[in-house]
This record gives C-alpha cells, sequence and structure tokens, in this order.
C-alpha cells in the first residue's frame, strides 16, 4: 500500500507542475495569429436575418454564429451607400477622410472606366496584415475603383490595396447585368437622354423635310450639321449607358478579366468555390479572406435551387442562399480543422433598400424597428447593420453586446490580432474592439459617432458612458415622399442636400437607449438635459472638423463619368467580349 501510495504521488506531482505550467486557451490563441474571414453582404437589412429578429426568412448558419460568438446590436456603419462605407471598413476611417464621399448625387462608382477610386495612399487592413505575412484574398464585389491614368494601371485595384488574389466584380451587381431586367443604373438620366434624342432627331427630320418640300427655308448645310450634331450627341452617350453589361458587368481574376459580361448563372458557383478554395490552399499559413457577397442586391441573383422556397419572395430566396454560402464557407474551416483559430466575421455594408421594387414586389430588404434605410445617412435604419464575431476559446459565446460600434473597428482589430501597428500618420477612426468582444472592458471606446450623408453631417451620436444614455441628434433628414411613407419612393433614393431634405435647429434630439426607432423627438421643455446634451454634441462636432483636412475629392463629376481609355477590357478596345471560364 505505501508502494501504491508513493507511485500515484510521484505521477501526480508532475502533473500537476505541468498543468501549472500550461497557458490559459484564451490566452494561446491571442498569441497564436489567427485565420480571418471577413463576410459582408450586401445592402442587407438588419431585420432580414432570424438572430435579429427575423422569424420567417431561415438563416441558420448565420443564427449559428451568433449563438456560437458575440452579437452586436448597435453596429454602425460609417455610410448609406456601398463605396463610401466599404472605403470607411477598409481603412477604418471616415470616407470623407479619404475622398471616398460625394458632394454632388453621384454617392458611389459609377463606371469601371470611371477614374475615382480608393486612393493608393490609403493603408487597408489587407496591407499591413500582407505585411504581417498573412495570405489575404478578396473574393466578390469590390466597387472601390480600378484605374486611374490608363486602362491598365490598375491603381485602386485590390491588388493595389493588399489583397493577393482577387476573384470577383470590381463593379457592383445592378439590375443591368441580366438582359430580363428592367435598367437600374442612372435610370431617369437615361430616359431623359432618349427624350432629348428623340427631340433632336425629330428636329433635324423636320428640318430636312421642309428642305425637300420648300416649306421651310433652310440651308442643306444646316441640315447636314443639325444630322451630324444629333449622330455625335446618341453617340455620346450611347456608348457608355447602351453596353453597361460589357463595361459595368464583367468579373476579374486578379487583373485578367475572365468574363466580360458576365455570365450571371454561375456567379454564385464560381464565388463560392473560389472561398473555399483560397482556405484549402492557405490552411498551413495565417489568411485573411475577406467574403464580399453580391447577395441581398438586385438583381437578386439567386440559383434555382432556392428560387420560391422562402416565404418573402425573391428577397428572401436570395438572403436563404446566402446564408446557406456561410454555411458552406463555416463548413470549409470545421473541414481543415480551423475553426479554433479563425475569428470569423459577419456584417452588412449598410441598411436594406426600401425604395427597391418593381410593381408590387419589394426587391430590398427590411430593417426591422428602425426608422429609413439605405442612402439615409441619419436614420438608424440606413446604418445599423448585423454585426456578429465568433472564435472560439477566446470569444464567449452566446454573448450580446448593445454598445455603439462601427464597421470602421475592424481595422484596428484585425491588425491588432495579426501582430500589426495601426498608422500613425494619419487619424485611425476605427476603436479595437477585443476588449469588449471579450468582456474586459464594459463600455465601447466610442463617445461620438458622426453620421454622414455624402459629405453632409446629417446626425451625430453621443454615448454617456455613465448614465448609459445614447443621445443622438439630427441636424438634417430626408423629406419623405409620399409624406409619411418613411422613405423617398418618389426618387428611388433619399438625397443628402437641397430641397430633398429638411434642416433642423435646433437639432431633433432621440435617447435611443429608450427610443430606438427614433419615433419620438425630445423637446428642451420637456427633457431637462436638452441644452447640455446639444451643446456637447455640439462641441464634439467642432474638435471632428479640426481633424479634417482637405483631400481629392474622388466622387467628383469629371471622376465618376466614365472614360472609354481606361475600360477594363479582355479583347481590343471596343470588341470587349470574353468567357475565360467557360473556356476553362
Amino acid at each position: 500500500l505505501s508502494f501504491l501510495l508513493c507511485f500515484r504521488k510521484s505521477l501526480v506531482t508532475p502533473l500537476v507542475f505541468c498543468l501549472l505550467l500550461q497557458p490559459p486557451q484564451t490566452q494561446l490563441s491571442i498569441t497564436t495569429k489567427p485565420n480571418m474571414v471577413l463576410l459582408m453582404a450586401d445592402d442587407l437589412g438588419i431585420g432580414d436575418i432570424g438572430c435579429y429578429g427575423n422569424d420567417t426568412i431561415r438563416t441558420p448558419n448565420i443564427d449559428r454564429l451568433a449563438k456560437e460568438g458575440v452579437k452586436l446590436t448597435q453596429h454602425i456603419a460609417a455610410a448609406p451607400l456601398c463605396t463610401p462605407s466599404r472605403a470607411a471598413f477598409l481603412t477604418g476611417r471616415y470616407p470623407l477622410r479619404s475622398g471616398m464621399d460625394a458632394i454632388n448625387n453621384y454617392r458611389v462608382i459609377f463606371w469601371n472606366g470611371g477614374s475615382g477610386g480608393l486612393p493608393p495612399n490609403e493603408t487597408t487592413f489587407a496591407k499591413i496584415l500582407q505585411q504581417q505575412g498573412y495570405s489575404t484574398g478578396l473574393i466578390g464585389k469590390w466597387h472601390q475603383g480600378v484605374n486611374c491614368e490608363s486602362f491598365n494601371d490598375h491603381c485602386h485595384h485590390p491588388l493595389n490595396h493588399g489583397f493577393g488574389y482577387f476573384y470577383g466584380m470590381p463593379f457592383t451587381l445592378i439590375s443591368d447585368c441580366l438582359t430580363t431586367e428592367p435598367p437600374e443604373m442612372d435610370r431617369e438620366f437615361r430616359r431623359k437622354l432618349w427624350l432629348y434624342t428623340q427631340m433632336i432627331g425629330l428636329v433635324t427630320l423636320t428640318s430636312a423635310l421642309g428642305r425637300l418640300t420648300g416649306l421651310i427655308s433652310v440651308s442643306w448645310k444646316t441640315v447636314t450639321c443639325l444630322a451630324g450634331f444629333s449622330l455625335l450627341f446618341f453617340a455620346s452617350w450611347f456608348s457608355s449607358y447602351g453596353f453597361i453589361r460589357h463595361w459595368n458587368c464583367i468579373m476579374m481574376r486578379n487583373h485578367e478579366v475572365t468574363e466580360q459580361p458576365m455570365v450571371t448563372e454561375r456567379t454564385t458557383s464560381l464565388i463560392l468555390r473560389e472561398s473555399v478554395s483560397f482556405i484549402e490552399r492557405n490552411k498551413h499559413k495565417p489568411f485573411l479572406l475577406f467574403l464580399s457577397f453580391l447577395h441581398a442586391h438586385t438583381p437578386l441573383l439567386t440559383t434555382e435551387k432556392f428560387l420560391g422556397k422562402s416565404s418573402h419572395g425573391l428577397y428572401g430566396d436570395n438572403v436563404e442562399e446566402m446564408d446557406w454560402m456561410v454555411g458552406q464557407v463555416l463548413d470549409a474551416i470545421e473541414k481543415e480543422g480551423l475553426k479554433n483559430i479563425t475569428l470569423v466575421y459577419f456584417a452588412s455594408d449598410h441598411g436594406g433598400w426600401l425604395e427597391r421594387q418593381e410593381g408590387k414586389r419589394q426587391l430590398g430588404g427590411w430593417n426591422g424597428i428602425y426608422r429609413g434605410g439605405k442612402a439615409m445617412g441619419g436614420w438608424e435604419g440606413g446604418i445599423r447593420v448585423p454585426g456578429i464575431f465568433r472564435w472560439p476559446g477566446v470569444l464567449p459565446a452566446d454573448t450580446v453586446i448593445d454598445e455603439p460600434t462601427s464597421l470602421m473597428d475592424i481595422y484596428p482589430t484585425v491588425v491588432h490580432l495579426a501582430g500589426g501597428v495601426v498608422p500613425q500618420d494619419r487619424v485611425i477612426d476605427g476603436r479595437d474592439l477585443m476588449p469588449l468582444l471579450q468582456g474586459t472592458v464594459q463600455h465601447s471606446e466610442h463617445e461620438f459617432l458622426f453620421h454622414y450623408c455624402g459629405v453632409h453631417l446629417h446626425a451625430v451620436r453621443w454615448h454617456q458612458k455613465d448614465s448609459g444614455s445614447i443621445w443622438k441628434a439630427h441636424y438634417m433628414t430626408p423629406v419623405f415622399r409620399p409624406p409619411g411613407a418613411g422613405a423617398c419612393y418618389d426618387r428611388g433614393f433619399c438625397p443628402c442636400f437641397g430641397e430633398g431634405v429638411t434642416h433642423h435647429d435646433p437639432p431633433l434630439l432621440f435617447d435611443l437607449s429608450q427610443d430606438p426607432s427614433e419615433a419620438k423627438p425630445l423637446a428642451a421643455d420637456t427633457e431637462p438635459l436638452f441644452d447640455i446634451v446639444i451643446m456637447k454634441i455640439g462641441r464634439a462636432i467642432e474638435e471632428h472638423r479640426r481633424t479634417l483636412t482637405p483631400v481629392p475629392e474622388q466622387l467628383s463629376l469629371y471622376n465618376i463619368i466614365w472614360k472609354p481609355w481606361l475600360q477594363p477590357c479582355c479583347g481590343t478596345f471596343p470588341f470587349c467580349w470574353c468567357d475565360k471560364e467557360g473556356d476553362n
């Protein structure tokens, strides 16, 4: 018996010693560079997925992420439209700092053949992670420009911004990419151009007939000039708008155009294949995969397997297909044994598009209890988006955080996890989220968040941490049409300035902690803190504006117009046609 006790003691003592030397699992995971998979939906409303309250659209895979990780309920986009929001996401900076917000009504990149885009001197998180030894890939939508001065300088291209591999659309999905759908891009402007063309043609034809019949005293020289002007005017706009599918609806692999125009029937399967392949190719070293979905942007490309399966028509079908794609990516991570060393993040670039309808069909998303939607820089529905993180063993499971956070926070978060340092020569507006996500701090680092519509400041949020109140002051709000409708159905998009907005002095004030739907504005005579809150926010605006410096406007009228010499082309311009995926 004495021998057995001594033997057991000789085993237990070194075992306990080894366990004491073993660091906690959480600490071990953080000191190891994790893989990072960033999943971003396009135009998805916060009310469109199950874990945020939707009980009719089935999103089991996104819901699983939330169940196994941390869900943010106050995750805010820095802009209510694709181009500026994604610029802020990639750089951790408000988009007007990089010139990626507009002073005009053209608030996104409009052409692959434009000269505007994410400036080469901006440092994306992908560039820093690449310097830290990460394999970096972008699959899907880019929408940050392509070229600056020639058709192949690729100054705005993903490969010039830290991504070592790119497959997807340099532009964004639009209804013009399908021949069966009515046009979406600049629809009203194109109608006017057609009208002007017909009017000029009618004048030319009338002049020619009048000259032939002698009813109008006009020279043949004048008729010839009118005919030449008619042709030039028609060619000037039809050479761009008449071939949108060829110019904008293209797919690229790295610098090479692979489909022009894209074959939409296989786009979803190719994007999923490329995503899974990237994970498999890079499983032996740290990698960053930014999967930028084309879902759920119109024209809602949905494969036959999912058509008619949801309770919300084509839009619901499209969201459910995207959720299935999320599941396939999560399965690929698990299959390669990478689940516990991979940070997965899911979000949308901004709120759902309320005005997007065709007849009685609703083709845009739902923003839950929140007022407004896509293109509205102030109202919550345009900027409050899903935000989910999963990292088993490091982040707690089934956790909800109701603190103000931003898409810009991803920048410093992933940079620090990769062992990098954020740039010190510029303002970084994002904040590292890891302390908040792990529960080591209780409050977000954001005291103020500034909500822009283009370059126009529409609203400001103040997180009063000592009281728990989240005040929000609106200085401008869009004019809804018809009145009380909750959106700008007469325009298709709500404007940022001009006759389409109402200026508020004093500003509209809400306490989002009590009124998240922004239904009941507070008044100075009923809210004792009204004047103090407005004064505090006013001072924050002054301090914020002192940090802004003039930069070139990437979305100026000159930069957004189509320039034939900048058009990506897989042949000899203007004969741009190829299907290299089909050849393979």
